[in-house]
């Protein structure tokens, strides 16, 4: 094989390198700054704090992240993204639906760094507005809409009937992280057993059905 031929396979290696060097140094660098962030705050944490505890150049993490704020809200969606990536859940059972919904939430709120993360977002909020924004819109809000087209497609299926499907996802989300997420945030030894986290989203779910359920369901696909 001439050198010309085998010119374009070693091109390709090189690039898959730079890559996968380009995603590790990434992941590095958002793992270091969520340390960081709830270790020091946000106005507590410099970039070239997170460079240093990442392993990598300076050069390299402004590659990546021009900016604190960027950093932070790439830490926001990574923090967040874990959250609702299943499958939706099937439509005709409601109830198993948003039981399945329900519980993705709640792992994700008792996760040990999220009420840090909200902590950090309140704290700072006076003076980074900012902040807020970014958590809201990129943590928050995706998994809100998530359930709100969930409600939908089963509204549209007949299953479910409502006039505000905003109104009714922000009722299921609401009476689930009322209890297993914000007495959290101001009782540092709230920690409620798994069951006890199930039946809460057992009766969230139970809640909505009896309001706006059509007919019977019995969380077996029978509506």
């Amino acid at each position: 094989m001439s050198a010309d031929e085998s010119a374009p396979s070693a091109s390709g290696g090189a690039a898959r390198y730079h890559r996968d060097l380009a995603a590790r140094n990434r992941e590095a660098l958002v793992t270091a700054a969520r340390r960081l962030f709830l270790d020091l705050g946000y106005d507590g944490t410099s970039l070239a704090k997170v460079a240093a505890e990442a392993g990598v150049s300076r050069a390299t993490l402004f590659k990546q992240f021009p900016t604190k704020a960027e950093l932070f809200s790439a830490m926001v969606t990574t923090s967040w993204a874990a959250g609702d990536d299943g499958p939706p859940p099937a439509v005709g059972a409601p109830t198993a639906g948003l039981r399945a919904i329900g519980s993705r939430y709640a792992a994700l709120l008792t996760r040990p760094d999220m009420a840090d993360l909200f902590r950090i977002v309140i704290a700072e909020l006076p003076r980074f507005p900012e902040l807020g924004r970014t958590h809201f819109d990129l943590g928050k809000l995706p998994f809100f809409l998530s359930v709100r087209e969930y409600l939908l497609t089963e509204h549209g299926a007949g299953t479910l009937r409502f006039d505000d499907a905003d109104l009714v996802a922000t009722q299921f989300l609401g009476m689930i992280a009322n209890y297993v997420f914000w007495p959290r945030m101001l009782l540092l030894d709230w920690d409620p057993e798994p069951a006890d986290v199930a039946r809460a989203v057992d009766e969230a779910a139970a809640t909505i059905v009896a309001r706006y359920a059509v007919g019977t369901d019995s969380g077996t696909g029978q509506a």
